[in-house]
């Protein structure tokens, strides 16, 4: 049995799937594979390990002869996954290991930002630190203010956890359905998304990308909230509008911004929101680090295992295929 690995994956998912008979070929290069090259690398694959690849319909019904798909990721909307159900692949993400670190890095955004710390760190560089003025490049203070979290799950829960025991801050959050754990827990509150946008100080982003969710901070969304407001997006960057984003932060609708996902992704290195003291950007690092990625990897590799058996996958986000 054989599987393709579109990145270098930690050591600790590899061994796994090598001791279990399974040889592993990785693409090293560093740039992206093309459709075609995928599509020939999969060829004599049995399995696929896909880490940030577009896996679209064109692309599945071409490898509909791999046993099972592994993403290196929790979320999985970079996969046209009605496609892979009707080929028959199963398709498995990595959920639960990366709250955590992703939360932190929820967390990093909202004190950088209310700090202005990314734009005073360039300052130093570019020879700024000189004359003290008082009244210049003033933060806002985080302690007693209102979180709201839209997309109460998991990363949610750990963020606002985060939120109450360094400062104290009163939660707010919107799902589609109650968390009553949460509620009972953390003493939160369920809003109406208006109420979120209305009433949150900072509001963050923590729900999956779907058609729903798809642009939902626009400029509507945006000129609902404080003028004093800061919003931080760690999920999907489609999810906020990038250009009604960068409006309300010119015409003052909100005070800041700390986003780990950007639209398109990578960020052009001449975007205005990169130049901005009151906006700290990211390159997608919300799982980035050592003990959450070899997390990842091991339950990547259990999917590839499990599918490669002939058994249900552990992490399955396609569970129809086994009907």
């Amino acid at each position: 049995m054989k599987v393709f690995v579109t990145r270098v994956i930690p050591e600790e998912g590899r061994k796994l799937m090598i001791d279990a008979g399974i040889e592993v070929q990785e693409w090293k290069e560093k740039r992206a594979l093309s459709k075609e090259e995928l599509i020939a690398h999969t060829r004599d694959c049995d399995a696929l390990l896909s880490v940030s690849t577009r896996l679209d319909k064109d692309f599945l019904h071409a490898s509909r002869h791999l046993k099972v798909i592994a993403l290196h990721s929790v979320g999985y909307d970079n996969v046209d996954v009605e496609a892979a159900t009707a080929v028959k692949i199963p398709i498995g993400n990595t959920p639960g290991v990366l709250s955590g670190a992703t939360a932190d890095t929820a967390f990093l955004l909202m004190l950088a930002t209310s700090r202005k710390a990314f734009h005073m760190h360039k300052s130093i560089i570019k020879g700024e630190w000189g004359f003290f003025d008082p009244t210049a490049n003033l933060g806002i203070e985080l302690r007693g203010k209102t979180l709201g979290v839209f997309g109460l799950g998991k990363i949610g829960l750990e963020m606002a956890k985060c939120c109450i025991g360094a400062f104290g801050m009163q939660v707010i959050y919107h799902n589609r359905n109650r968390n009553e754990t949460a509620e009972k827990e953390l003493n939160a509150s369920w809003v109406s998304f208006d109420e979120l946008l209305e009433q949150s100080d900072v509001l963050t982003v923590h729900t999956a990308l779907t058609p729903e969710t798809e642009g939902k901070f626009d400029r509507s969304a945006f000129n609902k909230m404080k003028p004093h407001s800061i919003f931080i997006n760690t999920a999907r960057g489609a999810i906020h509008n990038e250009p009604d984003l960068l409006s309300a932060l010119l015409k003052k609708k909100i005070w800041g911004a700390g986003l780990d996902v950007t639209n398109p992704e990578p960020m052009h290195p001449d975007h205005p929101l990169l130049n901005m003291p009151n906006v700290s950007v990211l390159p997608h690092i919300g799982s980035a680090t050592e003990e959450t990625r070899a997390a990842m990897s091991v339950l990547a590799a259990r999917n590839i295992i499990a599918g490669l058996k002939g058994e249900r996958i552990p992490f399955v986000v396609n569970p129809d295929v086994y009907k």
